[in-house]
């Protein structure tokens, strides 16, 4: 058993606030390592103890292990919860702590070098006769894979080996594009990742997205927790998530997850990960790649489950057994997350900053809100641009989609632009409300999803609200003009 005294969080954001909480209840202390651009944020606030970092940019100083290891160092923390993104799936983090005797709270550092990067977990699968789409890695000098990529067939996909979140991913619908994609592809994966590798796969037009939930503890005991649908991506990036997956055949679901499980125990797997699949209009489903850390989705999991996964991932690298085996799982009604960003849907989801003039968002039965920021701080371009995560559930999916646009509609947010507005319109499309969904729905959509124009009375309105409102007019008419205001409170 190892001990696990005092937590020490190496991320930022609502992911660590969400940790945090989690470890308040379970009576754990738990330490911050920050950079001053987020000294007034939450996160800070709720740590038992914040060290402060530093480095060339922010993201640089939450990279940086040695900072990372002294502030365990120095506040006696025996344990780091790396969150997700940064050093997360660093299988040279995860050796360098259990050298320093400081239990990483992730799967062991072997798999996180096997199943986190993704040429090495495909040749894994291959390897292991697990389902794969064609494709190719990258052996050498970029003409080579060129050649190898084109030998696949169109449609394509380019991808970064290291990479996640849709950063260094291409698709190739035409011969004459191929290396323009290569060359870019390998541009952002070097200035996201640090490794311009690549690899080319075959793009499965109408495909859905479908990921599974698995637990595995040092003992040998592996379990999942059901499927999450992530088919809704902008730019490759997920932005609503909802777990169960809509319209998922019984037989087709089971399938699916006994395949996680297989690949999970197969690579030896322990804590908590996620073993992803794209899935063919045709039912076949093929490995995509294991994320071997939490995923920013996984709320949706505890919300029809009732698991806390970050207790489990505390629980698990603390030695323990799991608390419960696969048949005592249930999967109870319907939750659907939605990722809140900085970012203009009009202007292809370009990011946005600016300073958190209002900020708020929704109470009630059935929401949940993970969120970083308060009214006030200042979004920059230095992360990623998502605000907040609404997480909502219902007793069916008809249910859980009606409360999902009544939690965006109580949402208000006001200094930057968000996809709130977008958000609720892809909610609002008869196509998703039915279920017919796939990865291409987004663009498959675009002119149903733009704002619609407003009405010349709401014209009127607005103008009307920004005339009241301003300055030029207020000044004159409502306020008590000099000597008088100097006056004050006088009466004769």
């Amino acid at each position: 058993m190892n001990a696990i005294t005092k937590v020490l969080i190496a991320n930022r954001g609502e992911i660590a606030c969400r940790i945090l909480k989690t470890l308040d209840r379970m009576g754990i202390p738990g330490v911050l390592a920050y950079h001053g651009i987020d000294s007034g944020s939450p996160a800070v606030r709720m740590a038992s103890e914040a060290v402060e970092i530093s480095g060339e940019t922010p993201v640089a100083a939450y990279l940086d292990m040695d900072q990372v290891v002294a502030a365990c160092k120095k506040t006696n923390a025996d344990a780091v919860h790396p969150g997700y993104g940064f050093l997360a799936e660093n299988p040279a983090f995860a050796r360098r702590l259990a050298e320093q005797g400081i239990t990483f709270i992730g799967p062991l550092p072997e798999t996180l070098e096997l199943m986190g990067n993704k040429i090495m977990a495909r040749s894994f699968c291959l390897e292991n006769d697990f389902p794969l789409i064609p494709s190719v890695t990258e052996p050498g000098p970029k003409d080579g894979f060129v050649d190898l990529a084109g030998n696949i067939g169109l449609p394509l996909v380019i991808k970064a080996a290291a990479g996640g979140g849709g950063r260094g991913m291409h698709v190739v619908r035409n011969m004459d594009n191929l290396e323009r994609a290569v060359h870019l592809a390998k541009g952002e994966a070097l200035r996201s990742f640090g490794d311009d590798t690549l690899y080319a796969e075959r793009y499965v037009e109408g495909a859905r997205h479908i990921e599974v939930q698995v637990l595995a503890d040092h003992h040998g005991h592996i379990l999942h927790l059901g499927e999450r649908e992530c088919s809704i991506q902008r730019r490759f990036q997920k932005i609503i998530e909802e777990s169960p997956a809509p319209g998922l055949p019984f037989d087709l679901r089971n399938r699916i997850c006994e395949t996680a499980l297989c690949i999970a125990r197969k690579a030896g797997y322990r804590n908590a990960g996620t073993v992803e699949f794209i899935l063919a209009p045709d039912h076949q489903f093929y490995f995509l790649e294991m994320n071997t850390r939490l995923q920013v989705e996984h709320p949706v999991t505890e919300m029809v489950t009732g698991v806390d996964l970050v207790e489990l991932q505390i629980r698990i690298a603390r030695g323990e057994n799991l608390p419960m085996r696969q048949d005592q799982i249930r999967s109870q009604g319907h939750a659907v997350e939605m990722r809140v960003y900085a970012e203009d849907p009009d202007n292809d989801f370009l990011p946005a900053t600016g300073r958190l003039l209002t900020y708020r968002w929704p109470e009630g039965e059935g929401i949940r809100v993970d969120h970083g920021f308060t009214q006030g701080m200042k979004v920059t371009s230095a992360f990623d641009p998502m605000l907040a995560k609404l997480i909502v559930h219902g007793k069916d999916r008809n249910e859980a989609i009606q409360r999902a646009v009544f939690a965006l509609e109580g949402s208000l947010v006001l200094g930057v632009t968000t996809n709130i507005d977008f958000l609720k319109q892809v909610l609002s499309t008869p196509d998703f409300e039915t279920g017919f969904i796939d990865t291409g729905f987004i663009p498959h959509h675009a002119e149903n999803l733009h704002p619609r124009p407003l009405t010349e009375k709401q014209r009127n309105l607005l103008l009307a609200a920004a005339a009241l409102s301003h300055r030029d007019f207020i000044d004159p008419d409502f306020n008590v003009p000099e000597p008088y205001a100097a006056i004050g409170n006088w009466r004769n």
